[in-house]
């Protein structure tokens, strides 16, 4: 896949397509990618677990070879990364779902589509075998039995549930920035779209020229919502009932891979395996849900730990390959990254997708090397020396300010 000069030139780490997304999408649709919940302690505490931990490299050792492929449920991938699951990408860029897809495939890694996407799964699937679904269900049995038919039906082998979105999060920097469900047109809108010419034609005009007004394609009920009508604003706050039963009955209804998504706590873990999941994604939802909830990467190595025999994977904040590395030296099978495919995918599409995915590539082979470890599979806890430091690298502050959150370089 050709990448275009440009990005080549100006993207050099995942922050650089951060900075390009906040010009060229309009600030409603990048405070609502970016923020997280209420003062937005969980999202910087993502950010900020990292730093906890320092590598411990060896030297000597022969690093000429180095491998960093992994076999995840029977299927290998050429990185220990991937898309995490992420609804409205189709606003953001144009075919965003389906430029995720496709630079996914060329990278050789997974894809995981949300359930809040904008484009059929079918569609997005055939545009890349092998990807995972994540779905938002609900206590209504029937109508979780039917989306999980039709995911079957579309050849998906892994299915994702997400369990921490029992109610919707309070997102103030959503309002603040003017995104809004359903979606209220004002001056300061209107001028937002204006003034931001690339993505009202480019992503917008095209969207809706194309394809008509973005719908919800992909959810148990309200199939075709229109995303931005007051009827969506519903789909989101009926999972409140949903609970291990409920998973259970999910359990005997779909025969794939299924991964339970959200969890922090080793008792859930724990009962997650005693309810048959094949897998668990250690998240606090990129900080959107409940703010000041732990990072993910400080309780992973108790999760690991807990359920040896469960495949366990991360996401929440992850931005370079050493942070990659240092999820899969505590135990991680795969680190799920988000918001920076996002902003790849608004400014180059799937060529963006593809490079971003190659920029990581590359920092995970090089820090392997500098780390004196030539295999992934034999990155251990060893290699890290927990400082104890908690740097305070700091969040948004309350105000206009939160429509646009720091940039962590």
């Amino acid at each position: 896949m050709k990448i275009p000069p440009r990005l080549a030139r100006e993207c050099l780490s995942a922050h650089d397509f951060e900075v390009l997304a906040r010009k060229r999408l309009p600030a409603p649709l990048f405070g609502f990618v970016a923020g997280g919940s209420e003062d937005q302690h969980a999202r910087a505490g993502n950010r900020q677990s990292f730093h906890r931990y320092a590598f411990v490299p060896r030297v000597l050792r022969d690093v000429s070879q180095i491998a960093q492929d992994v076999t995840l449920f029977g299927r290998s991938y050429r990185s220990p990364f991937g898309v995490a699951p992420m609804g409205g990408v189709a606003l953001t860029s144009y075919e965003g779902d389906l430029a995720l897809a496709s630079g996914a495939a060329h990278a050789g890694i997974p894809m995981v589509v949300s359930g809040a996407a904008l484009t059929p799964l079918e569609v997005i699937q055939a545009q890349a075998p092998g990807a995972w679904f994540q779905a938002y269900l609900s206590s209504d049995q029937q109508a979780n039995c039917a989306l999980v038919d039709r995911v079957g039906k579309a050849g998906y082998e892994t299915l994702i549930v997400t369990v921490d979105t029992a109610v919707s999060a309070n997102r103030e920097n959503n309002r603040r920035s003017g995104y809004t469900t359903p979606l209220r047109p004002d001056v300061a809108l209107t001028w937002q779209v204006l003034t931001h010419p690339r993505w009202l034609f480019g992503t917008l005009g095209k969207t809706l020229l194309n394809s008509g007004a973005p719908r919800y394609r992909n959810l148990p009920a309200g199939n075709g919502t229109r995303a931005f009508s007051s009827a969506a604003a519903g789909l989101f706050g009926r999972r409140a009932a949903f609970d291990w039963e409920d998973l259970a009955g999910i359990r005997r209804h779909w025969p794939g891979n299924l991964v339970i998504k959200g969890v922090l706590s080793v008792e859930d873990v724990v009962l997650a395996r005693e309810h048959g999941v094949d897998g668990v994604i250690v998240s606090n939802h990129g900080g959107r849900q409940l703010d000041s909830a732990v990072a993910p990467l400080t309780v992973l190595p108790d999760i690991v730990a807990a359920v040896p025999e469960l495949t366990v994977m991360i996401d929440s904040g992850f931005r370079r390959g050493t942070d990659v590395l240092k999820a899969l030296a505590l135990g991680a099978k795969l680190v799920l990254i988000g918001r920076p495919f996002n902003y790849a995918a608004a400014v180059g599409g799937a060529a963006g997708v593809a490079h971003l995915a190659a920029l990581l590539r590359d920092e995970i082979a090089r820090d392997m090397a500098l780390l004196g470890e030539s295999r992934v599979e034999s990155l251990h806890p060893g290699v890290l020396r927990d400082t104890g430091v908690w740097p305070q690298i700091g969040s948004a502050r309350r105000g206009k300010s939160a429509t646009l959150v720091p940039t962590y370089r």
